[in-house]
């Protein structure tokens, strides 16, 4: 989630899933020991509780990150070892280290010992085509020796070579099965479950079988199947209405124009809000519009609001007057 997970999109999902615990993306400890540590790790106090996702395989230095992760308010630290990119493979991180046990096993003792957060682990079930669940079980029993105990399992292979990082999230098969035999075979731990979840009714049953369930690219391309997810989790939960987000995400977005931040980075996450919505079009259109971007205005979240609800509007009467066209049709109000 490189490049997607940033502060504006979890505070913008922290209002759609109040409960949610969000993850950021993947930052390297080269980015924390050598640029900008506020600009990778500065947040809004709304996104607790969080989790810092670190990429890296020196000890010493993810210890360091953990640190800077720890004073900086963060909840959890993360190490990646799911992602297989080929620049983080060149860098002997995500995936890769699934090859070397015993180094990830020392990263998280230097990370455990720098903190008293918990220290987490993101990895998938086996490398390349090899799906020996023997390979994964030893993965996690080794760390699970060094005290780690909450596992957060994409259900799917990582294939290094030949494969992009889109294919590899879709081309190696699913494998739930593995995933729960892990849940089974180490009690003492929790599992988060990963990978292939893109409906609410699908997220909640699985959370009865695992410690919770993570959504990645489900949640950037339909945000709002993180409300839905609340809701079925606890119906009780207060859900701020859709008027009251936009309200919300305007006001926010004022705040971060005025420090310097271009409107067109506040609304990428919400450009697939509205998907399956008549107007959504609209929506799309006008808060992708570089024309309308370029006034760094934050109402243009408001206006894409009014025409998403106009062109509702527009649709429904439309439809009314077809309706009421038809031979033996109830004639319009």
């Amino acid at each position: 989630m490189i490049d997607v997970t940033d502060r504006h999109c979890r505070y913008f999902h922290r209002l759609l899933a109040p409960t949610a615990r969000l993850y950021t993306e993947m930052i390297t400890t080269g980015a924390l020991m050598h640029g900008q540590v506020g600009r990778h790790l500065d947040f809004d106090p709304a996104e607790h509780p969080l989790a810092l996702q670190l990429g890296g395989c020196d000890p010493s230095a993810l210890a360091a990150s953990a640190c800077l992760g720890e004073r900086h308010g963060y909840d959890e630290i993360n190490l990646n070892c799911g992602c297989p990119s080929e620049r983080v493979q060149r860098g002997a991180f995500g995936a890769s280290l699934m090859a070397e046990p015993r180094l990830v096993a020392d990263c998280i003792k230097a990370m455990q010992d720098a903190v008293s957060v918990p220290v987490t682990v993101k990895h998938r079930l086996g490398l390349d085509y090899d799906e020996s669940y023997d390979f994964t079980r030893d993965f996690v029993g080794t760390l699970f020796e060094e005290g780690c105990r909450i596992f957060i399992v994409h259900a799917r292979n990582a294939v290094l070579k030949g494969l992009s990082p889109k294919e590899n999230r879709q081309v190696p098969p699913l494998r739930y099965d593995a995933a729960a035999r892990l849940k089974a075979d180490f009690p003492n731990a929790r599992f988060v479950l990963n990978g292939g979840i893109d409906d609410a009714g699908q997220a909640h049953r699985l959370m009865g079988a695992y410690d919770g369930v993570m959504l990645g690219r489900a949640a950037w391309h339909q945000p709002g199947v993180l409300s839905s997810i609340s809701r079925l989790i606890d119906p009780d939960l207060h859900l701020p209405d859709d008027n009251s987000i936009v309200r919300s995400m305007t006001a926010y977005a004022a705040q971060q124009i005025e420090r310097g931040v271009p409107l067109r980075i506040i609304v990428r996450p919400l450009l697939g809000w509205m998907s399956g919505r008549t107007g959504a079009r609209q929506w799309r259109r006008t808060l992708s519009d570089p024309r309308v971007l370029d006034s760094n205005d934050a109402s243009v979240i408001e206006q894409a609001w009014l025409d998403l609800s106009n062109a509702a509007t527009t649709a429904n009467a439309l439809g009314a007057d077809q309706v009421s066209a038809q031979p033996g049709g109830r004639p319009e109000a």
